[in-house]
C-alpha cells in the first residue's frame, strides 16, 4: 500500500488511495488538485523528497466543496463581577478524496 505526505495549505497529510481527507477551504470552483508529494511509503521503501519526491504526482477530486468542523466554544467569566460572555466558531473545511499516487 502506498503513502504519501502531501503539502495543503500551508499543513502536512499523509495519504493513501481512496482515503477521504478534510483540508482548509479551498477557493470555490476547483474540482481536482495535483498534489506534489514530500514523502512516499511503498511498502518497505521509503523515499524522502528534497523539497519533493521528483516524479510522483498525488492527484485528488474535491468530494464536498464546503463542510463545517465542529463547534468550539469559548466562555469568558469573571467570579462576583457579573461577567460572562460565550462565543463559538466552526471551521470550514473541504473534503477532497485521494485518486492516485504515482
Amino acid at each position: 500500500m502506498k503513502k504519501a505526505v502531501i503539502l495543503v495549505g500551508g499543513k502536512q497529510y499523509i495519504a493513501t488511495e481512496k482515503e477521504t481527507l478534510r483540508v482548509d477551504l479551498l477557493p470555490a470552483g476547483t474540482k481536482e488538485l495535483e498534489l506534489d508529494a514530500l514523502l512516499v511509503i511503498d511498502g518497505d521503501k521509503t523515499t524522502v523528497g528534497t523539497p519533493v519526491v521528483k516524479g510522483v504526482k498525488v492527484s485528488a477530486k474535491v468530494k464536498t466543496p464546503e463542510v463545517k468542523g465542529d463547534k468550539v466554544r469559548n466562555i469568558r467569566y469573571k467570579a462576583k463581577k457579573r461577567v460572562h460572555t460565550e462565543t463559538g466558531h466552526r471551521q470550514k473545511y473541504t473534503e477532497i478524496e485521494i485518486v492516485k499516487i504515482g
